[in-house]
């Protein structure tokens, strides 16, 4: 594949973040576009730099989301990542340089298991650190129970993966009808556990990215949120995370400069150090089969 042009990638992220699970030709016919201009962009691209995943409310679901940074030898890294890409209540998982050399990572707990991250973190590195972690702007949560069948965690599986997967293939691999799987759907929407669909460019475009720790957010970073997209998170008890994705090709030196005078912690990630490894994201694999609960977070 030719080398991968940023301006094209972000366009197609503009164009399905509209139009997230629409048809090609449906979104050609709404904006107005050449449709097989469309189609030589979403066939170069999408499913190997950019995808459309559901975006889910978890506290709904009585998950809790934790950030954690672990001390990990560089040798040791890729065997560590390996171990905790296993572990389906790991979603996201990184290299890191910075205020801890090793591993960034992210889980997702349910509420009432909260006081098992330590023993969980403590498998992998004896040095470590977490902070519960929220959308910014922060509001208030109710956390939920997971109360639906196993099915809807397959469901929900399919549409994180890929949220433009075909009816009639969602149709095959849940052995139920197009009727029914647009009634689940949309069942999961108007519960409010499906947010609504993110266009993602997958880090192999982005192969950078910049993470800090703040007590205060301040008026220059707040401004930069808004022209640079960068992630803001809400830490718990007190704080904030922010984080950027960029291009190794880009000056990384100048933006570290840039945002360090802003934060209290800083590191930057880099993604393409655990290339292959790829966390295990999985409702099915989190929920029992009999759809009552949860497994264990040490189960893995």
């Amino acid at each position: 594949m030719s080398e991968v042009k940023i301006e094209e990638v972000e366009y197609l992220v503009e164009i399905l973040e509209k139009y997230p699970r629409e048809s090609l030709l449906k979104i050609a016919k709404n904006e107005g576009i050449d449709y097989y201009k469309l189609k030589r962009l979403y066939d170069r691209y999408y499913g190997k730099y950019v995808h459309v995943s559901a975006i889910y409310d978890i506290a709904k679901l009585g998950l809790k989301s934790y950030v954690a940074f672990l001390s990990v030898p560089r040798e040791d890294i890729r065997m560590v990542a390996l171990q905790m890409s296993k572990n389906p209540f790991i979603p996201s998982i990184a290299a890191m340089f910075g205020f801890k050399n090793g591993i960034s990572a992210v889980l997702h707990v349910p509420k009432e298991q909260t006081n098992l991250i330590d023993e969980l973190l403590s498998r992998y590195s004896d040095d470590y650190e977490y902070y519960e972690v929220r959308a910014y702007p922060e509001k208030p949560k109710e956390f939920g129970d997971w109360n639906l069948s196993y099915e809807y965690a397959v469901l929900m599986d399919i549409l994180k993966y890929d949220a433009r997967t075909s009816p009639t293939k969602m149709s095959e691999i849940l052995g139920k009808s197009r009727p029914t799987i647009n009634y689940m759907i949309k069942r999961l929407e108007e519960l409010g556990i499906i947010r609504g669909y993110h266009a993602m460019v997958d880090m192999t475009a982005y192969d950078r990215g910049f993470c800090g720790i703040t007590d205060e957010l301040s008026d220059v970073i707040l401004k930069k949120f808004r022209d640079y997209e960068i992630l803001l998170g809400v830490l718990k008890p007190k704080g904030y995370l922010v984080e950027w994705y960029f291009s190794s090709k880009e000056d990384i030196g100048a933006k570290i400069f840039e945002f360090s005078r802003y934060v209290k912690k800083v590191a930057i990630y880099y993604f393409d150090l655990l290339e292959g490894i790829e966390p295990n994201y999985k409702f099915s694999e989190r929920v029992k089969k009999d759809g009552s609960g949860y497994r264990s977070i040490l189960e893995f």
